[in-house]
């Protein structure tokens, strides 16, 4: 990825490789089957099978198997989520090299990154029902403490890799105060208060024991996270297959130091807008606002050295600038909503209902619904919004609270 820095004046330049470079409801845990009980049963018979594949893949964070874990395995695994998951596969292609090297760069394991599609399905949009926001799902109050700045103009818990280093910079701090991953897990569900407090009702200091005194969500929370790790490194033994992902997995990287419409970028270098406020999720109004002070990031499709050079001749001058309003901090209830991309999109030739959904960050199964369609038709000009809302519902989780 090229990576360039408009300062006040001479550019500097440097290069790194593409997306490790830098800081809905699929998988719903609390609309599963609620498995309730104190300490798992001995495994036997054919759970040794799924036990000795979950040992196979264990690295740092114990990946215990029990009828809690297999029971998400069962829902991940079904015939109706096979699409789902096959979605998730495709995306984590340009996620997941952005989460390993923010969970490196703290001294993580890295294999906390499939806890994101458990959170979000990957999606920087979701919202929870209560209002924790990005693919992490920070609420606004825990996002701040760890260093996401929520504005009128950006809310940083979208941008998958600013709220990557705030969750290694979390689950670091809880498992140093915890001293297990599973527990530092828990905690980032429900809170390092309600881990606490479950240790002390147990007098034990690992999740299973504790498991019973911990929030209804947290109970499946774990198990959820452990049968995803399962599914993503053996979803080829259960008929899944990867997806393709619209977002690209090579970028650029340009550092902006004055407030910049997404929109008259996207003209300058000819690529779609949809794609763009894809790759750059955080901005709410769609304006990029960098200062010489503190300069922004703007994420980019790789592109040629025409555009580039195109992109960096308009950037220099005042041709791609807005007018700059009073940048303010917003309440824990107006850091929510983000501006919406357009309402419609056209269908063209060899796109297709998931790359679609893809683009614009929403779920597939809205999409379809919305637009009353099982395929994409090109000229058919599709509904990106709710018909009833002008915004969409609440994501799952409620990450870090």
């Amino acid at each position: 990825m090229s990576k360039l820095l408009l300062g006040a004046s001479v550019p500097v330049i440097s290069t790194d490789s593409a997306n490790a470079a830098k800081p809905s409801n699929a998988f719903r845990t609390d609309t599963a089957t609620t498995v309730t009980g104190m300490l798992p049963p001995a495994v036997s018979g054919p759970g040794m099978f799924f036990k000795s594949r979950l040992t196979t893949i264990q690295k740092d964070v114990q990946l215990d198997y029990n009828e809690f874990v297999q029971s998400y395995i069962d829902i991940y695994t079904s015939p109706n989520r096979r699409d789902e998951i096959g979605k998730m596969l495709g995306l984590a292609k340009y996620y997941f090299p952005i989460y390993e090297k923010a969970f490196r760069d703290a001294g993580i394991p890295e294999e906390i990154k499939f806890l994101s599609i458990v959170e979000s399905s990957l999606n920087p949009n979701a919202v929870s029902r209560v209002g924790a926001a990005g693919p992490w799902q920070f609420m606004a109050t825990t996002g701040r403490t760890y260093g996401l700045n929520i504005n009128n103009y950006v809310d940083e818990r979208r941008d998958p890799i600013q709220a990557s280093y705030a969750a290694a910079a979390y689950l670091r701090d809880a498992y140093q105060e915890f001293g297990d991953w599973l527990l530092a897990i828990a905690s980032y569900n429900c809170g390092k208060g309600s881990v606490e407090r479950a240790i002390q009702k147990a007098n034990a200091l690992d999740y299973w024991s504790i498991r019973q005194y911990l929030p209804a969500e947290t109970r499946n929370y774990v198990p959820a996270f452990i049968a995803m790790t399962y599914v993503m490194n053996y979803y080829n033994q259960h008929n899944i297959n990867p997806q393709s992902c619209a977002l690209p997995e090579q970028t650029d990287t340009v550092m902006v130091n004055k407030f910049v419409s997404l929109s008259n970028v996207a003209r300058v270098i000819n690529v779609d807008l949809g794609q763009l406020a894809a790759l750059n999720p955080c901005y709410r109004k769609l304006v990029i606002n960098g200062t010489p002070a503190a300069p922004r990031r703007l994420i980019l499709p790789q592109i040629n050295k025409e555009k580039f050079g195109a992109l960096y001749s308009a950037l220099t001058g005042d041709a791609l600038t807005v007018p700059a309003e009073p940048v303010f901090n917003t309440t824990e209830v107006e850091a929510g909503p983000v501006q919406q991309l357009p309402q419609y999109h056209t269908v063209k030739r060899g796109e297709t209902l998931s790359s679609i959904a893809d683009k614009y960050g929403m779920e597939l199964s809205e999409l379809k619904e919305w637009n009353h369609t099982s395929k994409a038709i090109p000229g058919q000009t599709l509904r990106l919004t709710a018909p009833d809302a002008a915004s969409r519902p609440a994501g799952n989780a409620v990450a870090a609270k």
